[in-house]
């Protein structure tokens, strides 16, 4: 193990201290010296801060440096996923290594390494551009310091290189680059030779060269390991040459017999013929960045004699003249537009020259002539000829063999070329026409004939007619021939020459060139021949020639100048037509022009000095051309070099005077302007002959040169100062003239001193008039003269510069005082700055320019970035590049001035209001800087020098501030500016340290600091300065200030925090407290934090820096009041922000929204913020599909809503509209979404609902809505969000989810969570612990709506509304065993500890899960456990009885199931176990408490009896054949069980749930058998339930596996049968009469199933993994209504029995009573709604119901709530829906009702109706300990009144806890918004 140890990588930069040597060196050091490669260093700012930088090429340093941030990034976009970016970074690193290398070893010439370091800059600026890097300023490909020149240049370098890359310069040259691949064709059998050229098809010629490539009979090139004859590259197109009538064109020769296919033995003779042709636009490929491969199309020509057009005809599309080879047949070609001049391509396409490439040139001259280029090529076209048919009967077939000869008649060989790709040949021939006597060739050679050997060279063409027979032979018929040099020296002129066709059959005859040369050639130019060759009139031959020379002239008049020695007397007509030669005659010439024109001034000055001025102006002028202007350091290199005339000076500046002179009275001014034009040539000319005079005589007439020069200017200056009315041609000349001065005087340094030419500058510029008219085009010209003036070197001497400077700044400050020329002002001004470095220190020029320029500056900037950005990009970059150059100019003066000018600069103002003025214009430029869009997203080095510029004038100024706006002279708006600033300064993007890499990071802090604590603690400073002028900003400044302490910087939280206090103690002074204070920051924080500002950090600072400040404050309690508000709504803002951040909808997402929705309302009150995250909360149920929750959020804000006409402001995405028409808008969205969701809209008012009071009827009885689960959930541990930590919270599950489902979702939510395996309370250990805690069970729900579900008549499906909605309570029960558990009998001691949970919120609301507010715990006793799982059972019994009678169930097996397992009990010994435990003597007096409980079992017990035999009688009805032995055997085993229980029945005895008018066999004390039949009386002994608490839906409790098989016994409850439990009966069938209780027609118009449950398997599978948090039973509604009460029947309105439409039907074979009956009962249902019953009574309602036969079921009543826990009902998922038991005690009593009642009587029209009142929205904005105001019900649901004896006494154990109250929850009234 290192103890002492230096951890190093390779790269680093170690700076060494001291080196040890030596074996006897005592002290050993860090590391050994040859692990250290030494390298020259500098060492900058030695000390604490020094900074060593290496002395080696600034190229290399930035290369270490950027290759490792590129390390980093580059190994980050592999994480994510970037693999294109990430492969391509790789090969640019690797490239750059390689170049670093080459760079290192040294060994380069000065070109090379030049241009090695360019594409190493390139390369770097490419990988910084895409990897969002900052864009680095370069000079000479070197990084510049920002701090060693002037930030004008600075501004300058990054804005040019900004430029280059978002808009690249076009490339004026252009290049096509080609390659030949192969043919594809399926019937090749001969080779082929292609040409391709680019063609013109609108001048129909073309513009190249031909590219030659022969092919195989494979169509492969004949020769692949030579590339150059396969690429060429077709250089020099303009511009102009990519459109889309240019095209690449490719003729196709077959080399073979004359007609294809014909045998072999005709003839073995070659031929070139066509074949076809293709053609692809250039256009195509202007698209393309890369080499793409295409397939061209070959079309054949169908008539030969059309061939010289094929390639216009298939441009034109005239198909009838072509047609296509076939489908498989085309070139394969590979095309690739390149641009830019041939150097460029060459380094930047390096890879397409590494091998051989062909160049095929332009025919002729490209658009831009290159100086020294060297061409002298003949182009000859073999056009077309006219041949007799010399005595054959068919037409000839003519071949061309062309042979160019020599002076001396020798062959001239390999000068004859095809096209390049193919070297020169001695010979060509022709390709051959079928039987054409006029054949067309258009076929193109080149003569590359070098200049020497032009004279004298002829060109023969010989005809021969190719023979089609066996021989094949070519027989010679003729010949022609062309000289190619005239006889006065010129060469053959360009155009189309018809030759004379000379008769010849035999070669010899041809063998000397000097017989037939003699003759006469053209028909053009006919001499007289000799006798050896006659001439032939009928036949002719046509060519056409084209020379591109640039040694060769076939201009006659330019000959006749270069040679104007020979003949003198024509001089003057040379000189005159030297304006009519081409220009590019002219430059090919150029010197040997120029030589001749001063040749000719010597000769004569005084009779050619005019027109050699002239042909000297206008040679000088023709360089000016863009086809030219390569050409004018050819001329810069003849005056330098070779001019001679050294007495010229004088002719040149007397005519130039001359034409000076007469500028004002001329009236043609075109001359004159194209003289001045070339005043910059001419000063040159004038200049050089002065000193070749000076240098040959010793500078002998000076002063005269002087005095003439000075005479020439005093004649400028007085057509200068020519003041015209408007715009006249004279202006136009000034403007000529001021567009070349500036280079005039860089010449007139050559000669004279830099004051002198100073001076002659300054008196040339101001002797122009002043301007007093804005369009005149002299303004413009006068800036640009004054621009190059600046930068050209008469200003960058200091010496001149002086003099200069007032002159430009005069006429600077008029421009930018009237806004014109802003473009060329800010040039102007950024030339003159970018002298100023700051090694320069603080000029008097700075001074000047600062007291002259400093106000208009700053009104330019604010109106120049005032004005809308243009759209054109073009002119967006010149708005940015005038913005950013004016900015540049004035940061660079700031950066110049100390303290001292700045006191100068300030004192300049004579009064205050101009002082503030200034300051105020100056803050608000500086805000302007910091804006995000002043400069480019890259400009980072920009961004910090300004911001350093701006913090030191902050600094600067502040004690201006303080000297000269507190105490008398404050002034708000100076102050507030300068706050403004200071906090806009800290807050921008590019000082956030923190986002910066840590190279980075280290660089700014190293060079700058950082610079957000420098301004914090002077903002500190400055706000302890104010005194009571404080109060005056504290409102505005508290938002501004807030953000300020946001930032993630410690330093400035801490400086800045107190700020607040010191605001809070202001305000308590003035006004005892600091509400406004309070508001304000509560206000800003919402919206900060929302943008991503704050973080825990801050909240901690904020919190501990206010409390420690405010412990000795008297408003301490206030404060601390305030400082926890404050707090909190970080938490929950931070919590909401985090959120929002994962971008998932979840429910930690709704709760953080949730929560921090309940604190605006309830702790801040802040009614708008509150609305706004309603609506959030809203959207994002809705993207998450929680209709529901989503109904209930917006019925939060219709609660602050009223039916008024109160007009409402336009609000989020409401329209402005009335309070009402707001409200009705709601209502629609909330009953939308409470339809999308499955629940019933009960609360929503009836006059909204009756409008869709029908389909929603519909919609409620029929549709199946899901019964949810619910889960309660815990978090524990501090890594869980504030609004989370350590809290409870009871969770509504989503459809068909059971409790693994909701394990899965709530640990995905949160994947770091740990789940906990038990249902215990944790310690606080894990609420403490560093990590995330979940535990979750389910829970069940305890409803508050008794009566609802205890009346009789209301249909299942509003009672399973109200089992699940509107829940506050929810519980779950544990088992456990106390005292001595009894092997054989666990039931006596198995006791059950139900926890009831109590939310501050009822379920469902606004979110899926509330927090738990209180929690209780009680024990039930296993006596009153096994009551609670006998009476669950016999309810489960019943609800399957009444199922089969009304045919309900698809089959009987349920019911046999169920009978089964409570007769049959043979696991845990059925009801036996309860009498064995319970009824035993030693229990009961044991437990003298629990009589009353023992009998209530036994009563259970015999009810069990009761309803058993009933539901075997029922069996016995529906049970198939098959099943019949287990029916027998259920008898016999239930007649057993019930000698077991001591009962017995008359054998006449039909036990039927009819039987029981309002009780039930369980409330029977005596036993009363002859009342029990069909047909005997009516008399019921009748009680009420006891006085139980209300039993839960189910239980969570679990046994033992040998406790709960014994309860399952003694239950019988099936697993298999849980899809059947979940279905309940229809209201229409809710009353049954004895004459058809056992009906197979009786069936139900309702759904069988209410809700959807999991498979059997699935629930058993559950049930049994969660012994201990089993999921609940399902609620079964109760199907038997009771008899009319006589006293309880209401007039009720005939609709209500007339809603056959809307309404479930019984079948129609059921008797009309008891269709009137559950008619009654189902409107009784839709009372529900609330809007039913606001209808008004119109006339007594009259029934002729018969009285109803009473069942076994009327007692219980159906709304009472049955738990299903295993503990009670056997099974651990019996899947029955149970109902809860009236908190009402009764007494048992006997009532015996009349036989046939009548009906009871109606109730009068006048007597008041009961009617359901106005209900609140289920859920309320205000606390759930507030006041809540209970859910009305209609009065046929009201719970009558008791007229039964007491309750019995209350239990004994279940008083020793106390109960959740549950008393009605009132709500007050919603408070109303304001506007919103």
């Amino acid at each position: 193990m290192v103890q002492h140890g230096l951890p190093l990588e390779i790269g680093d930069t170690v700076q060494i201290l001291e080196k040890c040597e030596g074996s006897q060196c005592c002290h050993c050091g860090i590391f050994p010296s040859s692990y250290i490669h030494l390298k020259n260093a500098l060492v900058k700012n030695k000390g604490q801060f020094e900074t060593v930088i290496p002395t080696e090429d600034s190229v290399i340093t930035e290369i270490t440096m950027t290759l490792r941030d590129w390390g980093t990034m580059w190994k980050q976009l592999y994480m994510r996923n970037e693999g294109d970016l990430f492969h391509r970074l790789w090969h640019v690193m690797n490239e750059i290594l390689e170049l670093r290398q080459q760079v290192l070893v040294g060994h380069l010439t000065h070109d090379r390494l030049s241009d090695i370091k360019q594409h190493i800059t390139a390369r770097l600026d490419w990988g910084n551009e895409q990897l969002g890097l900052d864009l680095v300023p370069r000079r000479d490909f070197s990084m510049v310091d920002p701090d060693e020149i002037s930030i004008t240049e600075l501004y300058r370098l990054m804005e040019r290189r900004h430029r280059r890359r978002e808009a690249p310069p076009q490339a004026s040259m252009h290049h096509l680059f080609l390659q030949m691949k192969s043919m594809m064709s399926s019937n090749l059998g001969e080779e082929l030779e292609v040409f391709y050229s680019v063609y013109d098809s609108r001048e129909m010629r073309p513009i190249s060269e031909r590219f030659f490539v022969r092919l195989n009979k494979q169509g492969l090139t004949k020769s692949p390991e030579k590339t150059e004859r396969q690429c060429t590259l077709f250089v020099d197109l303009g511009s102009s040459d990519l459109r889309k009538d240019v095209y690449v064109v490719a003729h196709i020769f077959r080399i073979g017999r004359m007609v294809a296919g014909e045998k072999k033995s005709v003839s073995n003779t070659q031929y070139k013929r066509p074949y076809g042709c293709a053609v692809i636009s250039v256009a195509d490929l202007l698209t393309a960045d890369f080499k793409d491969d295409h397939l061209l199309k070959i079309y054949s020509c169908n008539a030969e004699s059309e061939w010289y057009q094929i390639h216009d005809s298939i441009i034109r599309k005239v198909s009838s003249r072509y047609s296509h080879i076939g489908t498989n047949t085309g070139l394969n070609v590979s095309l690739q537009l390149l641009h830019g001049d041939m150097e460029q391509i060459r380094k930047d396409y390096m890879r397409l020259f590494t091998r051989n490439v062909s160049i095929t040139k332009r025919l002729g001259f490209s658009d831009i002539i290159i100086p020294g280029e060297i061409r002298n090529d003949l182009y000859v076209t073999l056009e077309r000829g006219e041949f007799e048919k010399g005595g054959k009967s068919v037409a000839r077939n003519v071949e061309v063999t062309i042979y160019l000869l020599g002076g001396d008649g020798q062959l001239l060989k390999g000068l004859v070329c095809c096209g390049s790709g193919e070297p020169g040949v001695d010979e060509n021939r022709s390709f051959v026409l079928y039987h054409s006597n006029s054949p067309r060739w258009a076929e193109q050679i080149k003569l590359p004939i070098p200049l020497e050997m032009f004279h004298g060279t002829h060109l023969r063409f010989e005809l021969r007619h190719c023979s089609t027979k066996e021989k094949g032979e070519k027989k010679l018929f003729g010949f022609s021939f062309v000289p190619l040099m005239q006889d006065d020296g010129r060469p053959l002129p360009d155009g189309t020459q018809e030759l004379i066709v000379h008769k010849c059959e035999e070669t010899a005859d041809l063998q000397d060139p000097s017989r037939y040369l003699k003759l006469p050639f053209s028909k053009a130019s006919p001499q007289p021949g000799n006798n050896q060759t006659i001439k032939n009139s009928k036949e002719s031959f046509w060519i056409q020639s084209s020379l591109c020379s640039t040694k060769l002239t076939q201009n006659g008049d330019m000959l006749d100048l270069l040679k104007w020695r020979v003949h003198p007397d024509r001089i003057i007509d040379c000189l005159s037509k030297l304006k009519d030669i081409d220009g590019t005659e002219i430059v090919k010439f150029l010197q040997d022009t120029l030589d001749t024109l001063f040749g000719i001034l010597d000769e004569s000055p005084q009779r050619y000095g005019l027109k050699v001025f002239d042909c000297l102006v206008h040679v000088i002028n023709l360089l000016q051309d863009s086809k030219f202007q390569l050409f004018k350091p050819v001329m810069d290199n003849y005056i330098e070099n070779h001019f001679a005339g050294a007495l010229s000076y004088r002719d040149l500046i007397r005519v130039l005077k001359w034409y000076v002179d007469r500028i004002i009275d001329a009236e043609h001014q075109e001359q004159i302007q194209q003289v001045l034009k070339a005043s910059e040539y001419l000063f040159k000319y004038i200049v050089q002959s002065r000193r070749l005079y000076a240098a040959a005589t010793g500078g002998q007439n000076e002063e005269e040169f002087r005095c003439s020069v000075h005479e020439l200017f005093k004649s400028i200056h007085l057509f200068l100062s020519h003041e015209s009315k408007g715009i006249s041609p004279i202006t136009h000349t000034q403007a000529v003239f001021l567009r070349s001065f500036p280079t005039v005087c860089c010449e007139l340094l050559k000669i004279f001193s830099m004051r002198e030419v100073a001076n002659l500058a300054r008196d040339t510029l101001s002797s122009l008039p002043a301007l007093t008219h804005t369009d005149c085009p002299l303004q413009a010209v006068k800036l640009q003269c004054m621009a190059k003036t600046v930068e050209s070197p008469l200003y960058i001497n200091p010496e001149s510069r002086c003099v200069l400077l007032p002159v430009v700044l005069r006429l600077l400050h008029t421009h930018l005082q009237e806004q014109r020329e802003l473009v060329l002002c800010a040039n102007i001004l950024t030339s003159m700055l970018t002298l100023n470095t700051p090694e320069c220190g603080v000029s008097e020029e700075v001074n000047l320019v600062m007291e002259g320029l400093s106000g208009v500056l700053l009104r330019t900037i604010l109106e120049v970035t005032n004005r809308p950005q243009p759209a054109a990009t073009s002119l967006r970059l010149q708005y940015q590049d005038v913005t950013g150059e004016f900015v540049a100019c004035l940061l660079t003066l700031l950066r110049q001035l100390k303290d001292k000018e700045y006191q100068q600069l300030l004192s300049r103002f004579p009064t205050k209001d101009e002082l503030t003025s200034f300051l105020l214009q100056l803050f608000t430029v500086f805000r302007i800087l910091i804006r995000p869009d002043m400069f480019p997203k890259d400009w980072t080095v920009m961004r910090l020098v300004a911001n350093n510029v701006i913090i030191t004038t902050i600094l600067y100024l502040s004690d201006t501030l303080r000297n000269n706006f507190l105490n008398e002279k404050f002034d708000f708006k100076v102050w507030e500016s300068y706050f403004y600033l200071c906090i806009i300064f800290i807050n921008q993007p590019c000082l956030q340290l923190e986002m910066f890499p840590p190279s980075k990071r280290k660089k700014v802090l190293e060079k700058y600091g950082d610079m957000r604590v420098m301004i914090g603690c002077e903002i500190f400073s400055m706000w302890q300065h104010l005194g009571d002028y404080k109060l005056s900003l504290i409102p505005t400044l508290i938002g501004p200030f807030m953000e300020v302490t946001l930032v993630p910087q410690v330093d400035l939280r801490n400086v800045l925090i107190p700020i607040f206090h010191d605001m809070m103690d202001c305000e308590q002074q003035r006004s005892g407290n600091f509400k406004q204070v309070e508001a304000k920051l509560i206000d800003k924080l919402d919206g900060l934090m929302s943008e991503g500002k704050g973080d825990e950090t801050y909240r901690e600072l904020f919190n501990n820096i206010l409390l420690k400040k405010i412990e000795r404050e008297t408003w301490r309690e206030s404060g601390i009041s305030h400082i926890a508000t404050v707090t909190r709504l970080m938490e929950r803002l931070l919590d909401y922000r985090d959120c929002m951040k994962i971008g998932e909808v979840d429910g930690k997402t709704m709760g953080c929204t949730v929560n921090l929705l309940n604190f605006y309302k309830t702790e801040l009150n802040k009614e708008e913020m509150y609305i706004r995250y309603i609506h959030k909360l809203y959207e994002l149920h809705l993207k998450a599909q929680n209709y529901t929750e989503a109904s209930y959020t917006l019925l939060l804000y219709d609660e602050l809503l009223e039916w008024t006409e109160r007009p409402l402001r336009e609000f989020l995405t409401y329209p402005m509209q009335s309070e009402w028409q707001r409200k009705e808008c709601l209502h629609l969205t909330i009953i939308h979404n409470f339809d999308r969701g499955k629940v019933s809209p009960s609360r929503i008012l009836g006059c909204i609902l009756s409008h869709f009071k029908t389909s929603l009827y519909d919609k409620i009885m029929n549709q199946q809505r899901l019964e949810p689960e619910f889960f309660r959930v815990g978090f524990y541990g501090k890594k869980f969000p504030f609004f989370l930590r350590n809290k409870e919270f009871v969770c509504r599950g989503n459809d068909y989810e059971r409790l693994e489902a909701f394990q899965q979702r709530m640990l995905s939510e949160f994947p770091h969570a740990i789940a906990m395996q038990h249902a215990n309370l944790p310690d606080q250990t894990i609420h403490q612990a560093d990590a995330q805690y979940l535990q979750i069970y389910p829970v069940s729900p305890v409803p508050e709506n008794q009566d609802v579900l205890q009346r009789d008549g209301v249909p299942n499906n509003i009672k399973s509304f109200y089992k699940v909605n509107h829940i506050w309570r929810f519980r779950y029960d544990r088992p456990f065993h106390k005292g001595t558990k009894d092997k054989e009998n666990e039931f006596k001691s198995l006791w059950v500890e139900r926890t009831t949970l109590a939310l501050a919120q009822s379920l469902p609301g606004i979110s899926s899960w509330f927090e738990v507010e209180k929690r209780e715990l009680v024990e039930m006793s296993p006596l009153e456990n096994a009551s609670e799982v006998i009476e669950n059972k016999t309810l489960q019994l019943r609800t399957l009885i009444a199922q089969c009678q009304m045919r309900q169930m698809l089959n009987i097996n349920p019911l046999t199931m169920c009978l089964n397992g409570v007769i049959d009990a043979a696991v845990n010994g059925g009801l036996a176990r309860y009498q064995e435990a319970f009824f035993a003597k030693d229990y009961i007096a044991n437990h003298p408490e629990d009589g009353e409980k023992i009998t209530r079992l036994r009563e259970l017990m015999f009810e069990q009896a009761h309803i058993l035999e009933f539901g075997l009688a029922v069996h016995e009805k529906f049970v198939p054949q098959d099943m019949r032995p287990l029916h027998k055997k259920l008898v016999d085993q239930f007649h057993v069980m019930r000698s077991s229980l001591g009962i017995q029945f008359p054998a006449y005895v039909r036990v039927s749930p009819l039987h029981f008018a309002n009780g039930s066999p369980r409330t029977c004390r005596t036993p009363v058998p002859n009342a029990i039949s069909p047909e005997g009386g009516r008399i019921v002994a009748r009680r009420s339930p006891l006085s139980y608490p209300a039993v839960n839906r189910y239980s969570s409790s679990s046994l033992s596996s040998q406790a709960s098989n014994e309860v399952s016994n003694i239950t019988g409850q099936s697993e298999s049968s849980d899809e059947v439990f979940n279905m309940q009966p229809s209201p229409s069938t809710s009353s049954l009469s004895s004459n058809h209780s056992g009906s197979h027609n009786v069936n139900s118009s309702a759904p069988s199933s209410n809700r959807a449950s999991p498979l059997p398997s699935d629930k058993h599978k559950h049930s049994r993994e969660n012994a201990c948090l089993s999921p609940r039973d399902r609620l079964c509604s109760g199907i038997f209504s009771s008899p009319l009460d006589p006293t309880q029947v209401r007039a009720l309105p005939p609709a209500l029995f007339n809603m056959d439409s809307a309404l479930p039907r019984c079948e129609p074979n059921l008797p009309t009573p008891e269709t009137g009956t559950a008619a009654f009962c189902c409107q009784i249902t839709a009372v529900t709604l609330e809007s039913v019953m606001y209808s008004s009574v119109t006339r007594p309602f009259v029934s002729m119901v018969p009285p109803l036969t009473p069942s076994p079921t009327d007692s219980l009543p159906m709304g009472s709530l049955a738990s299903h826990s295993p503990a009670r009902s056997g099974s651990y998922s019996s899947g029955i829906s149970s109902l809860s038991r009236c908190s009402v005690s009764e007494t048992c009593g006997i009532d015996l009702p009349p036989p046939d009642p009548p009906l009871p009587p109606a109730v009068p029209a006048d007597v008041p109706i009961r009617r359901g009142s106005k209900t609140p929205p289920p859920y309320s904005v205000y606390e759930r300990n507030n006041p809540r105001r209970a859910m009305p019900l209609p009065h046929s649901l009201s719970v009558p009144p008791s007229t039964d004896n007491p309750s019995l006494t209350a239990k004994h154990q279940l008083n020793r806890v106390q109960r959740i109250n549950s008393e009605p929850r009132h709500r007050p009234t919603p408070r109303k918004v304001s506007q919103l």
